[in-house]
């Protein structure tokens, strides 16, 4: 069942993450070439992962056959995951980045009724053919669940945009405006879409992502809502650091921003961990790629100094909820973390 209209005037929007969830969607990951040589690596911390996500939401997971739902179940066993929290779905994959090609939910609260934005995917700028698998999904969910389905027909990526749940959107010119996108789009087109199929009334835009980053600079990686006037963002105090010029330019910017209602926002910085190289590449580990569930904030962590006190931080954020550390190291060599590779379903 498909709408091609805007559904916003019928009273639909994207809540904030710590809305309360139905459920979080992941696609369990299987590509070697987005791990090179540590795919096998990953399991335990992503089952674990999921093992702390189950404790407050369903857990549905899309796998490409029943051997990887076989071998997904072991490694979830391995974790001591309640797998009566987790669904498995027949949906084929081309890579485990759930934020980026999952489906965007927009519910309508009155009426207790949910959508489903099916985006245009094209894996960061056609950068990892290929990807016509992790394009359908968001209408292959729909289908299952007899969901309407709305399609801009413009490339978007959960992860390049965030949302504080009454009507402001935070991006970057970096990731939306690239011509790899939406080429035939300018800032004031792009900005019409995101008000007509997200139920935004004002967008925000940030500069820079951080070094590393092959999705040329999703907002999930520096700058986060953590309620709706208070973001926390990533700085780098090395002043030799690469980092160190783009954070800074983005602090200034979120400093000059006010919302709707002109209030400025209230601005927590969190530490940069210590660079994270492998095979001589810079990886964009960050603080700021956390995970809000229902019942945890899943923080990834890098064996460093910084870990500990961005952990504090992000405590004082969230009072009604645990926030744990997990090891995103290895994780990491995927070029994303936890937020990148799950995509929440909001309840109604």
């Amino acid at each position: 069942m498909t709408n091609p209209n805007n559904p916003i005037p019928a009273g639909y929007y994207f809540p904030a993450e710590w809305a309360k969830h139905t459920a979080t969607w992941l696609s369990w990951p299987h590509k070697e070439a987005s791990w090179p040589g540590k795919l096998d690596t990953i399991y335990p911390v992503y089952a674990q992962f999921i093992k702390v996500v189950a404790e407050g939401e369903q857990v549905c997971i899309n796998v490409n056959d029943e051997q990887m739902k076989s071998f997904a179940i072991a490694q979830l066993e391995m974790q001591g995951v309640d797998l009566s929290k987790v669904s498995f779905f027949m949906h084929p994959t081309n890579d485990a980045w759930c934020r980026d090609h999952g489906p965007a939910f927009l519910i309508n609260p009155k009426e207790k009724k949910k959508i489903i934005v099916d985006w245009g995917y094209n894996a960061w700028g056609d950068k990892y053919p290929p990807y016509e698998l992790d394009d359908v999904i968001p209408t292959r969910i729909a289908k299952h669940y007899d969901l309407p389905v709305y399609y801009p027909g413009i490339v978007m990526e959960g992860g390049s945009v965030d949302f504080n749940g009454a009507g402001t959107i935070l991006t970057t010119s970096a990731c939306l405006l690239n011509k790899n996108r939406n080429p035939h789009l300018n800032q004031g087109q792009i900005e019409e879409y995101l008000r007509n199929y997200y139920g935004a009334e004002q967008i925000l835009w940030l500069g820079d992502g951080i070094i590393g980053d092959d999705t040329d600079g999703h907002v999930d990686d520096i700058t986060r809502f953590v309620n709706e006037d208070t973001v926390v963002t990533v700085v780098e105090h090395d002043k030799k650091d690469e980092n160190y010029e783009p954070l800074k330019e983005n602090l200034e910017l979120l400093k000059k921003m006010r919302l709707i209602n002109d209030k400025q926002l209230n601005i927590i910085e969190l530490p940069m961990p210590d660079a994270v190289i492998y095979e001589d590449t810079r990886l964009p580990a960050s603080y700021a790629n956390f995970y809000i569930a229902n019942s945890a904030v899943v923080v990834p962590t890098y064996r460093c100094k910084n870990d500990e006190l961005a952990l504090d931080i992000l405590t004082q954020c969230f009072p009604d909820r645990k926030v744990i550390g997990l090891d995103s190291t290895d994780i990491i060599w995927g070029l994303g973390s936890f937020h990148c590779l799950s995509q929440q379903e909001p309840a109604v």
